[in-house]
């Protein structure tokens, strides 16, 4: 599958640190240690509506985390997958009369222009679960040969039970897992299975639905095990960095590192990042509530994208917030500014500007403290003026190369 198109990114001088990031597993702030290649998979939309400013917020996160390793100086293979058969989607072509193959493509087309238009770094493999189904099988049959997975009417379970380190990733406790397992997609009611936990690796065909062969039989890839499958294909165990929003540490990216742990001893990453969840109107933006704003709606009406990424990047990417009429207002105030002190001719050495920005991005991803130090830049260059001539072209670069935003 085809991502997007990639953004031009101006050098720097020089080469910034080593990312320190938040570890959802350990609960620390640890150092990512990448080698020449460093590997990062992020899960990716299930494309049954526009990518909303949830969505945004994290591929933007994950674009910073792609940023400061370049800029440190390593290759980055950087994997996203799209969930592109999947319960929801169904759901939503058949509420709508729209195929579902037509509904996913569109609303792929609408991500990918989303996400080139705000500058996001299109990752090196961009994959879809309906071009992966034989891969995915494959996965679930080294986890049935490895005694961890049973037959339930046709379908393929996961026993959690078979997992050891199961809870390695969030450290919940058993009853919290079982209420996030009922809240988000999962079934710990049904009957016949050995434990309330257990999930779904392959789901047998059923009437109406889309259904494809594999020596399992007839059928279609549970959720969890899509990730888990091209993460090992592309990226294979114990790479860098696992990423996504804070509602995926239980159950996805729980069990799909329990998956992996079967097939391989080791861990799926060493790192599990995960982003705050955007709020409106007091509640976590999501589709199923309906309190949505669209990137590609903001886009319709005009709204620069350098100002929806400025404002984003206003809140560290780990805290919960809310949109509010105010964010649109003070990221295009700022911008105007940072564009009013960078087409001088001259301005303050910027090179103190570069080296606070890499050091607020390396240190779990600040980028409301890498704001602030190009605002009081900008102050001194609209105030106080300058007569480095270089300055104001290394300020623009450091903007968009660190931080995504072309003036």
């Amino acid at each position: 599958m085809r991502s997007w198109s990639a953004p031009d990114i101006a050098p720097l001088p020089g080469t910034g640190g080593p990312l320190r990031v938040h570890d959802t597993a350990t609960g620390r702030i640890r150092e990512t240690a990448p080698g020449p290649r460093a590997g990062m998979y992020v899960c990716g939309i299930t494309p049954y509506d526009a990518a909303h400013l949830g969505h945004a917020f994290t591929y933007l996160t994950f674009d910073l985390v792609n940023r400061v390793w370049r800029d440190a100086g390593h290759e980055v293979d950087y994997v996203q997958n799209t969930t592109d058969i999947d319960d929801p989607l169904l759901e939503r072509a058949q509420a709508t009369g729209v195929d579902w193959r037509d509904l996913a493509h569109r609303e792929i087309d609408v991500f990918r222009g989303d996400m080139a238009a705000l500058r996001v770094i299109p990752p090196t493999s961009y994959v879809g679960v309906v071009e992966s189904v034989d891969l995915i099988s494959a996965l679930a049959e080294r986890i049935r040969a490895a005694g961890a997975a049973y037959d339930l009417d046709g379908d393929l379970y996961f026993s959690a039970a078979e997992a050891p380190k199961f809870g390695e990733v969030g450290g919940l406790e058993h009853e919290e897992m079982l209420t996030l397992f009922g809240e988000r997609g999962g079934d710990p009611g049904r009957a016949g299975k050995r434990g309330p936990l257990d999930w779904l690796l392959w789901r047998a065909e059923r009437p109406g639905e889309p259904a494809w062969d594999s020596p399992l039989g007839r059928g279609r890839p549970g959720w969890h095990i899509e990730c888990s499958a091209i993460a090992l294909d592309r990226l294979g165990p114990g790479f860098d960095l696992n990423g996504g929003g804070s509602d995926l540490v239980f159950p996805h990216h729980e069990m799909g590192a329990a998956e992996t742990r079967c097939v391989t001893g080791g861990p799926g990453a060493h790192h599990h990042v995960h982003v705050g969840m955007v709020g409106l109107d007091g509640e976590k933006m999501s589709k199923s509530r309906g309190n949505l704003v669209f990137v590609s709606k903001l886009r319709e009406e005009g709204v620069e994208p350098a100002v929806i990424r400025t404002a984003m990047l206003a809140h560290h990417y780990r805290s919960p917030w809310e949109w509010t009429g105010a964010e649109l207002p003070v990221a295009r105030a700022r911008v105007e500014r940072w564009r009013a002190a960078t087409a001088r001719g001259s301005a303050p050495d910027a090179t103190p500007l570069l080296s606070a920005v890499r050091a607020a991005l390396a240190e779990d991803l600040d980028s409301p403290a890498a704001l602030a130090a190009i605002d009081a830049w900008a102050e001194a260059a609209l105030t106080e003026g300058g007569t480095d001539t270089g300055a104001p072209a290394l300020a623009r670069a450091t903007l968009d190369t660190l931080l995504g935003v072309r003036l």
